[in-house]
């Protein structure tokens, strides 16, 4: 019996129905093999095309992972969640974690994401050198931290007694930020992303790059326990971090969209790109991931220094190596 058009046309919407349906199985079961990850972060910035790159950038879930990302305010609730079990990583100042591990804490640095430091010292215009600091409020964040340890250093190094300035303990970088812009702080450690936006009547004093070389900015960290119950899985998710930021310091453009994405940003907003500019003109991100042990070593000493821990410990108890050196063979060169 010949076929009519009318068969032919209800033929044909049954097998478009069909592969629709088979696409959508197809697409669902993929999206089921995804294993979690829980990670956290700090809130997002102006660096967020490099450190959401894995996720948004598809290169986890072509690892087999779905991240979680959880964005917090402050590093300690960060790494609070991930020794309580809340998250199975986190990204966030080596500093944290360096302190966390020393103190008997559950944590391994596993890779370092940001070795270079982008942090500065803006102030009013009338501190015209780090001596102008005596009697004035500098915005810092909490014991340990790289905004207190740099303001410290920056100290010692131009011969200032910490009893000659006043800290103000204000969390984010925002806030440190907002509290010299009104006028409660004279000078203020923060990201170096304000730059670009910061009136003319302040000035970027000091680059934290010229006073603390050795300090360590950003570490993936996760825990023994982690380690222990997911070790394959923490391989493959440091393959993504790997694969994601090839890509993220080589196409500048699509970084600076994730960045605008995540944060907001405006189109006209300069800080994307001048983020991105700096950090890899700076060769502040680093795509291997390298644990450089002997500033971790540096650091530990630092902050015996300041009595923030009693004493350092083995490095080697609070990183763990082998995961990154399997993912880089995963991925290759």
């Amino acid at each position: 019996m010949p076929l009519t058009t009318v068969t032919i046309m209800r033929v044909g919407r049954l097998a478009l129905a069909v592969v629709v349906a088979l696409t959508g199985a197809i697409t669902t079961g993929s999206a089921q093999e995804l294993k979690t990850w829980r990670h956290g972060i700090l809130e997002a910035k102006s660096d967020a095309g490099f450190i959401m790159m894995a996720d948004r950038g598809g290169f986890a879930a072509r690892r087999g992972l779905k991240i979680e990302t959880q964005q917090m305010k402050a590093g300690a609730t960060v790494m609070k969640a991930l020794i309580a079990g809340e998250l199975d990583s986190v990204e966030m100042g080596a500093a944290e974690a360096i302190v966390a591990g020393a103190r008997g804490a559950d944590v391994k640095i596993i890779g370092c994401t940001w070795p270079g430091l982008p942090q500065v010292v803006l102030a009013k215009a009338d501190v015209k050198t780090p001596q102008d600091l005596k009697g004035r409020t500098v915005a810092i964040s909490a014991p340990g931290s790289l905004p207190d340890l740099l303001a410290r250093a920056l100290l010692e190094t131009y011969k200032i007694q910490d009893s000659d300035v006043k800290f103000a303990n204000l969390g984010a970088d925002i806030d440190r930020y907002k509290a010299l812009v009104s006028g409660i702080a004279d000078a203020a450690v923060v990201s170096n992303e304000f730059q670009p936006i910061m009136p003319p009547e302040f000035k970027l004093l000091v680059e934290a790059r010229a006073i603390v070389p050795q300090f360590i900015r950003l570490c993936l960290t996760t825990t023994g326990k982690v380690l222990s119950e997911r070790r394959a899985d923490t391989v493959q998710f440091l393959a993504a971090q790997i694969e994601a930021l090839r890509y993220a310091t080589t196409h500048r453009t699509e970084t600076a969209k994730l960045t605008r994405e995540a944060t907001g940003a405006k189109a006209d907003d300069p800080r994307p790109e001048f983020i991105f500019d700096q950090a890899v003109n700076d060769k502040q991100v680093d795509p291997t991931l390298a644990i450089p042990a002997e500033r971790i070593d540096w650091m530990q000493a630092q902050f015996v220094k300041t009595g923030v821990i009693p004493k350092t410990v083995e490095t080697a108890r609070i990183i763990d190596t082998d995961v990154r050196a399997k993912a880089s063979a995963l991925v290759g060169k």
